[in-house]
């Protein structure tokens, strides 16, 4: 599985503002996989929609977690 390119992704974002500007310039979900596989990613449609899920999960607990105080 590629997971832990899409990892390696983000974190090399994080830390390199040539490579968000880079990114930043992809305009569709199939041109972010070209420009990462050129970069020597391993990523696929499957883990791009994966971490999608991951995030929206992560922010409907975060949102019934705050919903649960009042």
């Amino acid at each position: 599985m590629s997971w832990s390119d899409l990892e390696r992704l983000v974190a090399d974002a994080e830390n390199s503002p040539a490579l968000q500007q880079v990114l930043r310039q992809c305009h569709s979900r199939q041109e972010l996989l070209r420009t990462a596989r050129q970069l020597g990613y391993r990523l696929t449609r499957a883990d791009l929609q994966n971490a999608w899920l991951e995030h929206h999960n992560a922010g409907e607990v975060q949102g019934a977690d705050k919903a649960s105080n009042y």
